[in-house]
């Protein structure tokens, strides 16, 4: 029975990698909105439990990449922050491991944290730029309704009460369901700058929505911070105006509705009403321990992967937190690269970033920068590059890159 089974599975692992090197954009549409429908929380059980989930989603990225490596061509890209990881890689090796970090976990972390930058040596077609945006911004509606039809089957229900407040997305869902809906909001916004939509407005409502039903507080600011930017950058054109304006009111009575006592059951108002708007859901018991590990070693960490090491999962503090992340990516950077590491992702993102987006129109280039801002405020008190978020997000920004570039050769 058993080589039955893993028969059916390489058949089947040959079909889909038949499928997607013949439609690699398909493939991709496909892998997002599987990668946002948060498949580590449903998915049956396999050896290695969660984690080995959460990789085999993000090695997927990797496999694809190589495939539009092979069908439309690579190329460089050497400020790709890919690099970073390598070198906290190799340092972790030298100056030796964190305790009870093996190398093999060292080196899938290596893999898990690179990945996500990958489709910056790859040349991306228009076709599979427009996938990709196609993905991302109809993602979140997509995990949605595979959340009710879930339900429907007999599977977790759609919401979870948080205390006392209503949070969209099943037990553990809502706070990547926020990051999805975070990286839609973008990306509609990017859009509308350069192509005004009313159903990409109307698109971005939605997304919008699900953002502040979800009761993540950090992403749902920054969604407002990134429409008040647009809306500034906005071409002088009557029918842009008029739709930004419309968005800017949405934005406006977001805001108000914070202040409503009959919209405290939604989380995101509820902790505003009690004060909490700013609280760091017990974040900070868990930076100490980070901090430590920094201190035993600050200049070149202790390798790839000592993020997930460094509170164990079975101690006290992680049993009352339910996690051992450090939802702080500068601590657990620096914990595993040392300053030399974590200077060096950040060199790197910032080099990247302005490479990637000079040939960019100017509302755009401004806008995506202000984007991979808020990403690096936003990693202050989450955890955005570990989490598949990332994959999402930065085949995005590599879409977006490529996208200026082709335009820029195609003008006279």
């Amino acid at each position: 029975m058993m080589a039955l089974e893993a028969s059916l599975g390489f058949a089947g692992l040959l079909c889909l990698g038949g499928f997607a090197a013949w439609f690699p954009a398909a493939a991709t549409v496909l892998w997002i909105c599987f990668l946002e429908t948060s498949p580590e929380l449903w998915f049956p059980p396999l050896p290695g439990g969660r984690e080995m989930v959460i990789g085999a989603a993000k090695a997927t990225g990797l496999v694809l990449a190589l495939i539009l490596a092979i069908r439309a061509g690579g190329k460089r890209d050497r400020y790709n922050p890919s690099f970073a990881f390598a070198f906290m890689f190799g340092t972790g090796l030298v100056h030796g491991l964190f305790p009870g970090l093996s190398l093999l976990e060292s080196f899938r972390s290596l893999i898990g944290s690179a990945v996500p930058f990958v489709f910056g040596f790859v040349k991306l077609p228009a076709e599979f730029r427009r996938a990709v945006v196609r993905a991302v911004v109809w993602g979140p509606v997509a995990a949605v309704g595979f959340d009710f039809c879930l339900w429907a089957s007999g599977g977790y229900a759609p919401y979870a009460f948080e205390q006392g407040t209503l949070r969209l997305g099943w037990p553990g869902q809502p706070p990547f369901l926020a990051g999805f809906a975070l990286i839609a909001v973008y990306a509609l916004l990017l859009e509308l700058l350069a192509r005004p939509s009313r159903a990409f407005f109307l698109l971005l409502a939605v997304n919008f929505i699900i953002l502040l039903l979800t009761g993540a507080r950090a992403p749902l600011f920054l969604a407002l911070a990134m429409m008040l930017a647009a809306l500034f950058l906005a071409p002088k054109t009557t029918a842009y105006r008029k739709i930004m304006v419309l968005a800017a009111a949405g934005a406006a009575a977001a805001l108000a509705a914070l202040c409503l006592s009959s919209l405290s059951f939604i989380r995101a108002v509820g902790l505003t009403q009690l004060g909490e708007g700013l609280d760091l859901s017990n974040r900070t018991l868990v930076w100490p321990a980070f901090e430590q590990a920094i201190a035993a070693s600050p200049w070149f960490g202790w390798g790839a992967g000592a993020g997930k090491v460094v509170v164990p999962v079975n101690s006290a503090l992680g049993a009352i937190l339910q996690t051992n992340a450090a939802h702080n990516e500068y601590l657990r950077i620096a914990a595993e690269g040392g300053f030399f590491g974590l200077a060096l992702l950040i060199v790197l993102l910032a080099l990247w970033t302005i490479r990637g987006t000079r040939t960019l129109p100017r509302p755009e280039k401004i806008f995506v920068r202000l984007a991979l801002a808020a990403f690096a405020i936003h990693s202050a008190t989450d955890n955005t590059l570990i989490a598949t978020t990332s994959s999402v997000f930065f085949i995005w920004v590599s879409a977006a890159f490529a996208s200026g570039e082709e335009e820029s050769k195609a003008a006279p």
